[in-house]
């Protein structure tokens, strides 16, 4: 009998991003997770359940799967083997409820392993323990958007994205905590993620998003899945590579909360603008961010949004990636437009944001052949961040030898190379 092909499962790959070979890395991870051994699964195994050469997978790689997918196995069109009825069979459990028993099982077997002899019943973590580590989350944005780049922001979010897991396997939960602590871990994993691509450590960078990726699967929280691919798509945006870039940045984009909330969407298009100036697709570019603005437009104020979106999300951010869009693009005063307006609307706690911006409008400012005017601007740039924020640093570099090119014997030369002298001297 021919095999039927798993249409389910393809949909879901599809609708996810998944290729054959990312799933079973997925699923490999989650199953090790869940029961301590490593799963064996590889490209070539996705592709014999999508054939539908495997209609029901093995127990370990279903737990897998399930936990990747947030859907019981057979949401994803497999088919349990049909067993030979008994005489008085119990009634059959629900595949999620199913689920639900063996990983809370496992996890409580694991507790009270862990236990001391002769104390009570493992303790059971509930929505208390999540809150908590929202604040510590909470806690890292803020940090990220006063200092950025740090390693020790770095450190701080990928222990927290540790103790998430750590205290996922300590105790008893039910399904439902168990999903937000993993989305926990994911938030924590991407923000040590985005402390690395803003640090320009993008060898950790990568490390910290695979990760990341895996825990959001097990999650299926759609929100820092969004976050974490935007993420990557940016980091390919400051490695040079923009195919890469735009199909990351897609996979955020297609994701259906895009479709929910506009200001997502408009996240992404704006995005997708900043990449496009950088793969010098002038029309692309400028057609994304009208629709990353509209979409801006329609959004409404009072939903109900994740912390890391809500503290930096905005119009000021919007006009920050039209910014970097058209410096790309060599659009020298239209860079600058987008400049002043994102200063003008930039809220006080995103100092990070604010150094780079006004980085930004120094090289347009130059670029147009106002070498006094980009000076004073460059100038402006607070100590601390031009001297310790990698990517602010890396910046004012370049724009001190795009001066000396122009201007090499100006006053606006030698004032420049008078202020870096005494700033790295001071903050060095």
């Amino acid at each position: 009998m021919d095999a039927t092909r798993n249409e389910a499962l393809k949909a879901w790959m599809d609708e996810h991003g998944h290729s054959a070979n990312s799933l079973a890395e997925a699923v490999n991870l989650a199953t090790e997770r869940i029961t301590g051994r490593t799963g064996g699964l590889d490209g070539s195994s996705i592709r014999a359940w999508k054939a539908g050469r495997v209609r029901w997978p093995k127990a370990a790689a279903r737990l897998g799967l399930e936990a990747v997918s947030g859907l019981p196995a057979t949401a994803l069109g497999f088919v349990p083997r049909r067993r030979t009825p008994l005489t008085s069979a119990p009634p059959q459990e629900e595949p999620d409820m199913k689920r639900r028993s063996v990983v809370g099982g496992m996890a409580a077997t694991a507790a009270l392993a862990a236990a001391v002899p002769g104390s009570a019943a493992p303790r059971r973590i509930g929505m208390g323990d999540v809150d908590r580590l929202q604040r510590r989350f909470a806690e890292i944005i803020a940090s990220d958007h006063r200092h950025g780049g740090q390693r020790g922001i770095e450190e701080r979010a990928a222990a927290l994205a540790d103790e998430a897991l750590t205290l996922q396997n300590s105790a008893s939960a039910t399904q439902r905590v168990r999903s937000h602590l993993y989305a926990c871990a994911a938030g924590f994993r991407s923000s040590a993620m985005w402390a690395a691509i803003d640090g320009r450590r993008y060898r950790e960078a990568t490390t910290h998003m695979r990760e990341a990726q895996s825990l959001a699967e097990m999650s299926g929280d759609q929100a820092i899945k969004f976050r974490i691919w935007s993420h990557a798509g940016t980091m390919y945006r400051h490695t040079g590579r923009p195919a890469d870039a735009i199909a990351a940045n897609d996979v955020a984009r297609n994701l259906h909360i895009t479709r929910r909330d506009p200001l997502f969407a408009s996240l992404g298009l704006a995005r997708q603008g900043a990449i496009l100036g950088v793969a010098q697709s002038r029309s692309a570019a400028r057609r994304s961010l009208g629709q990353a603005q509209e979409a801006m437009e329609r959004s409404s104020p009072g939903v109900p949004r994740p912390v890391w979106l809500v503290a930096f999300y905005d119009q000021a951010e919007l006009d920050s990636l039209a910014l970097s869009a058209h410096l790309s693009l060599g659009q020298y005063q239209t860079a600058e437009y987008h400049a002043h307006r994102c200063l003008s609307a930039l809220r006080p706690h995103m100092r990070r944001s604010l150094a780079i911006t006004t980085t930004r409008l120094a090289h347009a400012q130059l670029a147009q052949g106002d070498a006094d005017s980009a000076t004073s601007t460059a100038m402006s740039v607070p100590a601390e961040a031009a001297a310790q924020h990698p990517r602010v640093s890396r910046m004012l570099q370049e724009f001190g030898a795009a001066l000396r090119a122009r201007a090499p014997k100006s006053i606006a030369a030698q004032t420049w190379t008078e202020h870096t002298r005494e700033t790295w001297r001071s903050k060095g």
